[in-house]
């Protein structure tokens, strides 16, 4: 098997990646020039770079291919999720990416969507919910995902449109909540949050990994598939997880309990399991005890 990625370093590409060559696919990660994050990816024989921006996606090359995962984004960071210019440059990359889908030669096109396409949704959110963004970002990946599935549909390439929840691993972004927290509890702060009591869904990288690689290798059809988790919590009982995970030094302080119950984040990934032959093996517990460790040794711990 033959897989092109777009954000290749980030978390999730990392972990596909990862699994393409446990695999023996090759991958052919493509990446912006000025990356940072090069040393993210692994050392192998079946890995090849191409240098190439969201803006310089018709200079990269090759034939041969089978599946082609659309990562990369611009503006994923809170400030610039409601920037609807910078949004709108995202859907436009998107179609540049099928476009070099098609040109590749590949037969599969995956599309990183997200929750955020969903908007508030009360109860458990399934690949046929009805969308309602509410976020510039939200709004950009809907229609991203709509016109890449139009292009696919024309080139004769299955659309397998994924919405991304709450992935959490050793490679998360700054900020995340396990990032604030275990950064807390190492430097024997107090970590702070509402009440926690939405519900959630979070997935280590690692079965985000080998959901998004099965996906493709099971040949599953075009359609919407929610990549999450399969333990629905309320938020609290996972900070709660990483409190007893840490140790005896790590603090929290939760604001008090109100009568109104905010919306989570709950999704049905009953289609996505079926159509890739495997369900999320790895808890919590253990997810987060390898972040944890991995935080540590990084800090010098």
């Amino acid at each position: 098997m033959k897989i092109a990625v777009t954000g290749a370093t980030s978390m999730i590409g990392c972990a596909l990646i990862r699994e393409c060559i446990a695999n023996g696919a090759q991958v052919l990660a493509i990446v912006r020039k000025e990356t940072k994050r090069i040393d993210h990816l692994p050392q192998s024989p079946l890995l090849e770079i191409a240098y190439a921006g969201l803006d310089e996606l018709d200079t990269v090359s090759g034939s041969g291919f089978d599946a082609f995962y659309h990562f990369a984004w611009q503006g994923t960071m809170r400030a610039e999720r409601e920037d609807p210019v910078m949004q709108e440059r995202n859907i436009r990359s998107t179609l540049a990416a099928a476009e070099l889908a098609v040109k590749l030669g590949c037969k599969q096109f995956v599309f990183a969507g997200s929750q955020a396409e969903y908007g508030r949704v009360e109860g458990v959110s399934t690949p046929e919910t009805e969308p309602h963004p509410e976020t510039a970002y939200g709004m950009a990946k809907l229609s991203a995902g709509m016109l890449s599935r139009k292009l696919c549909e024309k080139n004769g390439l299955t659309h397998i449109w994924t919405r991304i929840y709450s992935v959490y691993g050793t490679m998360d972004n700054a900020g995340t909540m396990p990032d604030y927290a275990i950064n807390c509890f190492i430097k024997g702060e107090t970590a702070k949050f509402s009440t926690g009591r939405q519900m959630w869904n979070y997935l280590y990288e690692d079965d985000a990994g080998k959901l998004l690689f099965r996906l493709t290798q099971q040949n599953a059809p075009t359609g919407i598939y929610c990549i999450a988790g399969n333990e629905p919590m309320p938020l609290r009982s996972y900070i709660e997880i990483m409190q007893q995970t840490f140790g005896e030094n790590a603090v929290c302080e939760f604001a008090p309990d109100s009568d109104t119950i905010p919306l989570g984040i709950q999704a049905d990934i009953t289609k996505t399991v079926q159509a890739a032959g495997y369900c999320p093996q790895i808890g919590f517990k253990d997810g987060i005890s390898k972040v944890i460790a991995f935080k540590r040794a990084k800090q010098g711990e």
